[in-house]
């Protein structure tokens, strides 16, 4: 039996991957078996830690010392000092923004601290492309404790009490939907989990796929078990390549080890999983959309009811959540609905996972209890806005969900407290502004993804959202009229009335969002013809402060002509010539050229 000393952990989740990991991995494996201590040594490639920008990450085991940014020529000195001598490579240790301390441990990182990782507990500590590391934290027992231990209704019953709202946008109660299901009339029926993850800057379930596919698995098949089906599909995009990849190889091994497919644990429950690529079009996070490309017809919305529960997967009842759902119900078996439901809120139960990205110092994978707010977030476990920019806004809920000011930071982050001010929870993509982002722009933005991605079904969506961008192109181009901001009020309200599904009725949200808390902002784009963050280009007035050293830089790299001097003298730009194409402001040295 071969004697392992240490393990070295590789993050191997998409994000690292395009950051050089795989080449680290490579580099790391040739230089042990250089060594001879490739039988001492045992390197794991593991899913995504969460810590995105800061990666390629590794931990190295027994010690448990975490390096970040580690590149192929950084593999020589890890080897050398830390593997063989002993000794911590300490230039690669993570350093606090502030103090510059250098922390060796993960879990002492401000990043971790105020983290729960319940959904992502697995991710990045075991092999997501090996069943038995799964197994070793507890994989499965969940499933083999609900099929000897609880009766179909007893699991359903158990979801109840747990209070797991569906992680998916919607919020809509678990254990309620799984019971409609379980008690519609069919002798056939299915679970389909939505991995269809289209929000702008979302990576949640993507992660979770990567790193821990076992568990979603093993969830999809309590719920199976639960409402009586005896197969699942999960539907995942085709832009996720490394998720498909590693979910065929988790289902393949449990169906080699009789955890899939027929009398699962000695019993008469069999459940099989089936894997749809979807074309990547956002309309079919829509779960009639998402049947619909299932059955091979055009992912379109249809009129409810009849509810998927009552007539979904080819007319058969069925059951839908999100991969961040399903990742939560083995621990409710296995810990029990108490415990889960003591984490949270009083109508939030449980934890989230965010996807944190934008003007952030620390962008990745957060997970953190319901309840906890904004502020802590965004500057404890984000680290803050970079450059020592000022926090603007934040947008949660991708493009249905809605802008924030900084008054609201202290805002506890549930499904109600975030209605309630115009926001909603969405999949959990959480995009952060600084003082230099136009919030119109940004409404313009969203809409103009929602307007791209609408299936064209309806006419409010179809029709409307292309008429509200419109308003919205108009306005940062500076010809925006007098009454346009009423207008987009109107037209926003009619859509979310009479659209026919959710993202139709929530597309306007951002729109809405941004006038309640950032009206002053229309109003100089359309009254004053300016830009206050100076973002918008077609509004924007290049000068040239009395600063001026007249390096003359600015004026080589000018495309037009249009700024003139003498070296050594103050220069100046002919605004009707100029093309507002910033190429100056981002090459003078001395910051003498300004967009107000």
């Amino acid at each position: 039996m071969e004697h392992v000393r240490g393990h070295v952990l590789i993050c191997a989740g998409t994000g690292c991957v395009s950051s050089g990991s795989k080449k680290v991995y490579a580099a790391l494996c040739e230089q042990l078996a250089r060594k001879g201590l490739e039988q001492e040594i045992k390197v794991i490639e593991t899913g995504c830690h969460g810590f995105c920008e800061m990666g390629p990450l590794m931990i190295v085991y027994p010690e448990g010392v975490f390096y970040v940014r580690v590149q192929e020529e950084d593999v020589h000195d890890i080897v050398e000092e830390h593997l063989y001598k002993g000794r911590i490579v300490e230039r690669l240790l993570y350093k606090e923004p502030v103090s510059m301390e250098k922390i060796p441990n993960y879990s002492d990182i401000g990043f971790y601290k105020k983290q729960m990782r319940m959904v992502l507990a697995n991710c990045g500590h075991i092999d997501p492309e090996n069943i038995d590391e799964y197994i070793a934290v507890g994989g499965y027992e969940a499933l083999a404790k609900a099929l000897h231990e609880f009766t179909p209704e007893l699991v359903v019953e158990e979801v109840k009490k747990s209070g797991l709202r569906g992680r998916g946008g919607g919020g809509f109660p678990t254990g309620m939907k799984w019971g409609f299901t379980r008690g519609a009339a069919g002798d056939k029926k299915y679970v389909v989990c939505n991995a269809d993850e289209g929000d702008p800057g979302a990576f949640m379930d993507r992660s979770v796929l990567e790193g821990d596919p076992h568990r979603v698995i093993e969830g999809m098949a309590i719920c199976g078990y639960a409402i009586g089906a005896d197969e699942g599909y999960i539907y995942v995009r085709a832009e996720y390549p490394l998720a498909i990849k590693r979910l065929k190889i988790a289902i393949q091994q449990a169906e080699d080890i009789g955890l899939l497919g027929e009398n699962l644990f000695g019993t008469h429950f069999n459940f099989r999983i089936k894997i749809k690529e979807g074309a990547g079009a956002f309309v079919c996070g829509e779960e009639t959309a998402l049947l619909a490309s299932i059955e091979g017809r055009r992912g379109m919305p249809r009129p409810r009811p009849p509810f998927p529960a009552v007539s979904g997967l080819w007319g058969k009842p069925t059951n839908i959540n999100n991969v961040e759902t399903f990742a939560n119900v083995p621990q409710i078996i296995s810990k029990g609905a108490k415990w889960y439901a003591a984490i949270g809120t009083e109508r939030s139960k449980g934890t989230k996972v965010f996807a944190l990205t934008g003007k952030i110092n620390h962008t990745g994978l957060a997970e953190v209890p319901m309840g906890i707010s904004m502020r802590e977030i965004i500057y404890d476990i984000g680290g803050g806005i970079p450059n020592g920019k000022r926090f603007k806004a934040v947008q949660i809920g991708g493009p249905s969900g809605g802008c924030l000011p900084e008054a609201l930071l202290d805002l506890p982050v549930d499904y109600d407290s975030l209605i309630e001010v115009g926001a909603m929870m969405g999949s959990g993509g959480l995009v952060v502004m600084d003082e230099t982002t136009c919030m119109v722009d940004v409404a313009k933005f969203f809409l103009n993804f929602t307007q791209s991605e609408s299936c064209g079904k309806c006419t409010p969506c179809r029709e409307g959202t292309k008429r509200m961008l419109e308003i919205l192109t108009r306005i940062t181009d500076g010809t925006g009229r007098q009454g346009d901001i009423e207008l987009l009020q109107d037209m926003a309200k009619n859509i979310k009335a009479t659209a026919l599904c959710g993202l139709g009725q929530t597309a306007p949200n951002p729109v809405l969002s941004t006038i309640k808390y950032f009206r002053d902002e229309y109003v100089a784009h359309i009254h004053d013809k300016k830009c206050p963050a100076g973002a918008c280009s077609k509004l924007a007035v290049i000068s040239i402060l009395d600063t001026c050293k007249g390096c003359s830089l600015c004026k080589k790299v000018c495309p037009v002509g249009a700024i003139s001097g003498e070296v050594k003298a103050k220069h100046s730009i002919d605004a009707q010539k100029c093309i507002k194409c910033g190429a100056c402001l981002a090459k003078c040295p001395f910051k003498s050229i300004i967009n107000q």
